[in-house]
């Protein structure tokens, strides 16, 4: 059973109908912050074009950063009945997620698959959410890969789950080496299909369309 996130209907109109958290953060010390930043690149915080910009940062990270007071949990664990072991695969969910070294975003899609063993299945959209809210945290692709992994393996029990991400990172692309295009790739594997390398090799073709 494979699933597209780019048109998987599910996913857009529950994600929009579930109610948001708002995490609890300091937004006047994000709006001091950034107004002392502004003082060390040389800039006028009180111009015109910056006078808001403080706010505005501010709020932005209450919205990117709001996964440090969330757990993927809430969602992992409605779950309904499905007879049937085959595997689950729902591909290309958006993400975007801020590295932890430069603050910068890495943007990209996340690809899972996982096999039930106690006949019952989560919806897809609450792995949609799971990836959403695990990315929302200052992350390093490697971690939030096995992030992803372990949550699904914690709450469903599967007999075998993969998952995989494809980012593109902004502190690579206008900073350091600036390698425009470059993209990441990380796996992380757990239950039967670590051991058994057939398998993981058919799932992870079907993943990305060989």
């Amino acid at each position: 059973m494979i699933h597209d996130a780019r048109t998987c209907r599910e996913i857009d109109s529950t994600t929009d109908r579930e109610e948001r958290h708002t995490p609890a953060f300091d937004q006047p010390r994000i709006e001091a912050a950034v107004r002392e930043i502004l003082h060390a690149i040389g800039e006028d915080p009180d111009r015109e074009g910056l006078m808001d910009t403080p706010q505005r940062v501010a709020r932005a990270y209450g919205e990117m950063f709001g996964g440090l007071d969330e757990s993927p949990a809430a969602h992992l664990a409605r779950q309904f009945p499905q007879e049937g072991s085959d595997p689950v695969m729902v591909t290309d969910i958006p993400f975007t997620s801020m590295c932890e070294h430069h603050l910068l975003p890495f943007t990209g899609v996340a690809h899972i698959a996982y096999q039930p063993q106690h006949g019952r299945v989560v919806g897809l959209s609450k792995l949609a959410r799971t990836v959403q809210i695990l990315a929302r945290r200052p992350q390093q692709q490697e971690r939030l890969t096995q992030q992803i992994r372990a949550a699904i393996e914690e709450h469903l029990d599967p007999a075998g789950v993969l998952v995989m991400l494809e980012a593109t990172h902004s502190c690579m692309q206008i900073r350091g080496a600036k390698a425009h295009g470059a993209a990441m790739k990380t796996r992380s594997v757990g239950g039967r299909w670590e051991r058994d390398a057939a398998t993981r090799r058919e799932i992870q073709e079907m993943m990305v369309g060989k």
